[in-house]
């Protein structure tokens, strides 16, 4: 599959804090689960592949070119789409007034902004709700409105940071349609989560981040044969996952 994005020696972190060190990863066309405990360095990565967090140290390229330059960064965002776990809103924007104002943040064309925005409504399903301001819609709309705001413009990365974090089962499923509809469009999904049935059910790949590096990496289903006997988990992925990162802390 055509790589869309790569990190090398990736060095990132806070003041004095260092949260990721030493990271190499390869991003292609598909969908990459991104697994991890908390303080794994999940969401300062992702902060990174979108351009909000310049590396400290190691490189970040999008498509071809090394971003390392404010222009460069402006000309990255084009095809990066970025879903925070908790994104800003303005309640009294309509739903097509929110993803016509992310397609401008993004630096959509003018001539452009119209219809893609019409189109990433139209690809979430929430075409009647278009007029709709925000703070009347439910959670998982809400949702739908942020995926929509991520794709707008069809950019070839999409981050998605525990995107599913309140929604219902029902809501799950729907999202899980829409990463698949985004994987046949030959899109590079990156999903961060906790949730590891997510991964098993869309995931072409998977990452397993621990104290800031990925320390594995591969397809579900050779993660799942990581599964130790009497591993804790309720299905086999969970299993592997967990008695993958039993056998890291027990070698640290």
């Amino acid at each position: 599959m055509e790589k869309i994005a790569e990190v090398r020696g990736l060095g990132q972190g806070y003041g004095g804090r260092q949260v990721i060190a030493d990271l190499d990863l390869d991003i292609r066309a598909g969908v990459l689960g991104l697994l991890g405990p908390n303080g794994a360095g999940k969401t300062t990565l992702l902060k990174t592949l979108a351009t909000i967090l310049p590396p400290r140290q190691g490189t970040l390229r999008i498509g071809a070119e090394i971003v390392d330059s404010a222009r460069k960064v402006r000309r990255a965002r084009r095809e990066i789409g970025y879903l925070p776990q908790h994104f800003g809103y303005y309640p009294s924007f309509s739903v097509y007034d929110f993803v016509r104002y992310c397609a401008w943040l993004r630096g959509v064309p003018r001539s452009e902004a119209h219809a893609a925005t019409v189109a990433a409504i139209e690809f979430v399903g929430l075409a009647e709700r278009s007029g709709a301001r925000l703070k009347t819609l439910s959670g998982g709309m809400i949702r739908r409105c942020g995926i929509a705001s991520a794709i707008v413009g069809s950019p070839r990365l999409i981050l998605l940071d525990e995107p599913t974090v309140g929604l219902d089962p029902a809501q799950r499923l729907e999202f899980r349609a829409l990463v698949r509809r985004l994987r046949q469009e030959g899109k590079a999904v990156v999903l961060s989560t906790h949730l590891v049935e997510d991964v098993a059910a869309v995931c072409d790949q998977v990452a397993v981040m621990n104290d800031g590096r990925v320390t594995w990496q591969g397809e579900p289903e050779r993660l799942a044969a990581l599964a130790a006997p009497g591993a804790q988990g309720d299905t086999p992925l969970e299993r592997g996952y967990m008695s993958l990162l039993g056998a890291q802390k027990a070698e640290v």
